[in-house]
Parts: C-alpha cells; sequence; structure tokens
C-alpha cells in the first residue's frame, strides 16, 4: 500500500520499521517539528524524524493541521491508500482523515475504550487493571472515538513500569497496523459507556501524597516511571522514588512519618518501603545504600 505516517515519539517507531520492513511505501512522513534539546538546548528532531532520515523517508514537520489546505492538498495529490497514525501529537481535521482512500488508522496504547486521551499507559497502572493493550482504530473527529478494527491484550504484571509497557506495546503496535493493513477487519463501534479519559500528565502530578494509601503510591511510582517521576521531599532533600514495596503500616503514625530504619514511610493505609530512590542530581540506588550514606534524623518525615 502507499501510505503515509504520523508520529513523533519512540513508541511510533516500531510501526513506521515495521511499514517498510514489510514493503508498504510510505510517501511521507510526519512529525512533530524539532525543538531545543540536551545540554546545549540544540534543535533537535523527534524520534520518528530521525528514524525517517536513516530510512530514507521525507519529512514535514508542520506545527498544525488544522485549517491547513496546503497539507491537505498536499496529501490528496500522493493519492494514498490509507494514513497510519501513532502519538503524532496533532488533532487530525477532517479534510486530513479523509485525504487517503482508506482513512487514517491510528496506533492506540489501550484496549478502547477503556482509556482514551494522552497517557493511556499510566492511566492503566495507576487503576490497577490487570492488562492493557493495543487497539487500531479507524479515526474520526471524535478524540479517540473510532471503530475498532483488531485489538490484542498484553497483562501487567506486579512490577510492570510504564516504560516496560511502552516497550512491549510499541512492538505489538507495529505488528498489529501490519495486520490491520493486510486484512482490513471489519470495523466494530467502541461502547461509550465503558470509556474513560486519561488526561495528559505534567510535572506537577509527580508528588507523592502519603495520604493516599500505600497501594495507590506503589502505583503511582511504576506509573510515572521514566516520567514525570514520583517525587517527596525529607528536609530539604528531593528523593524519586524508583520502586517501591507495599508493607503493613501503623495506624497511629502520621502520614509521611518514617517507621523503621528501612525507611518504611507511613501513608493513609498501610506502608511504603522504597527499594530505589534517587537523589537530585545523583545516581540512582538502592534504599540500602541511601540509609548507609545518610544517617536519619530523629523524628524524619516525608512530605
Amino acid at each position: 500500500m502507499k501510505l503515509a505516517f504520523m508520529g513523533s515519539p519512540d513508541f511510533s517507531v516500531p510501526a513506521l520499521k515495521a511499514l517498510v520492513a514489510a514493503g508498504h511505501e510510505v510517501a511521507v512522513v510526519y512529525a512533530q517539528p524539532p525543538k531545543p534539546a540536551h545540554r546545549g538546548q540544540k534543535e533537535t528532531p523527534c524520534p520518528v524524524h530521525q528514524a525517517a532520515l536513516e530510512l530514507g523517508l521525507p519529512v514535514r514537520t508542520p506545527r498544525r493541521l488544522r485549517k491547513n489546505e496546503e497539507e491537505a492538498a498536499f496529501l490528496r495529490s500522493l493519492d494514498l491508500d490509507a494514513a497510519v497514525v501513532a502519538a503524532y501529537g496533532l488533532i487530525l481535521p477532517a479534510e486530513i482523515l479523509q485525504a487517503p482512500r482508506r482513512g487514517c488508522f491510528n496506533i492506540h496504547a489501550s484496549l478502547l475504550p477503556r482509556w482514551r486521551g494522552a497517557a493511556p499507559i499510566q492511566a492503566a497502572i495507576l487503576a490497577g487493571d490487570a492488562e492493557t493493550g493495543i487497539t487500531i482504530m479507524q479515526m474520526d473527529e471524535g478524540l479517540d472515538t473510532g471503530a475498532m478494527l483488531l485489538r490484542e491484550a498484553t497483562p501487567i504484571g506486579p512490577r510492570d513500569t510504564a516504560a516496560d509497557l511502552h516497550d512491549r506495546l510499541a512492538a505489538i503496535g507495529g505488528r498489529l497496523v501490519l495486520q490491520a493493513l493486510d486484512k482490513m477487519p471489519a470495523p466494530v463501534a467502541q461502547d461509550e459507556a465503558l470509556s474513560t479519559y486519561a488526561p495528559k500528565l505534567s510535572r506537577e502530578d509527580a508528588r507523592l501524597n502519603f495520604t493516599r494509601p500505600a497501594a495507590e503510591l506503589e502505583r503511582q511510582i511504576r506509573a510515572f516511571t521514566p516520567w514525570p517521576g514520583s517525587l517527596a521531599l525529607l528536609g530539604d532533600m528531593v528523593l524519586k522514588f524508583l520502586a517501591a514495596e507495599v508493607v503493613p503500616g501503623n495506624a497511629e503514625a502520621v502520614p509521611g512519618d518514617i517507621l523503621d530504619d528501612k525507611l518504611t514511610i507511613a501513608c493513609g493505609e498501610g506502608a511504603l518501603r522504597p527499594t530505589k530512590i534517587q537523589r537530585a542530581g545523583k545516581a540512582a540506588m538502592s534504599a540500602q545504600d541511601f540509609l548507609r550514606g545518610f544517617s536519619l534524623p530523629a523524628g524524619a518525615r516525608f512530605f
């Protein structure tokens, strides 16, 4: 098939490479514009842009597609069979969605309609879902509301982080979209009554709130690894929690209190014991190694 590909982050790269390896003609790749990055704040192409250049594919990086007749006309001129979209980052208006003969296929990182929106991987872990997956969806003008073509589930293990699921789902997405293009399965409408929304995350979401149950905080730590992270204050020290376990608590303790010499922290329900942490500007380390080099003052409490 003659295709356009639209994607930006690392998640999208396996799908682009799978399409090319399968022999599809990727006529153009759309990606987010280069942004300042790294220490020198040099303009840097996003991962999909970089992958496309390595594959010798033409790349376009418009800042918007709404009311952009130039891009709509360009896509129509390519006489495309379909477009494949994976975490592109721009809303596609009707004139873009309708440009390819068979429309636009989206690789969405949840078992729709369970989690629509910007952060479905993190939302699934936060909610304690037993599984997540990939849905190949026929796009419409709504937010992840299009008809479903194919779905494939994968379990969420008790230690899976967002990074773990990201890589697993990206690989599934690349494989599943090939099946969708090959078989063109009949579309199935989503059940609106089952839909939930996964909002975009920000750095403000990183703060750990120890008045919440320890089980919720443990899921937050896994869901927010690697970004935006899970942070807490110990005195004037900022600590990032990279892994933790839930242990019995002390009902009389104030949330945030350190209960023992293993750095066990009282929570609103139960207690949280970090097993891997990181100080600002320092390498990650086990909680045991941290405690060897840092003496906890009497009455220490996390905030």
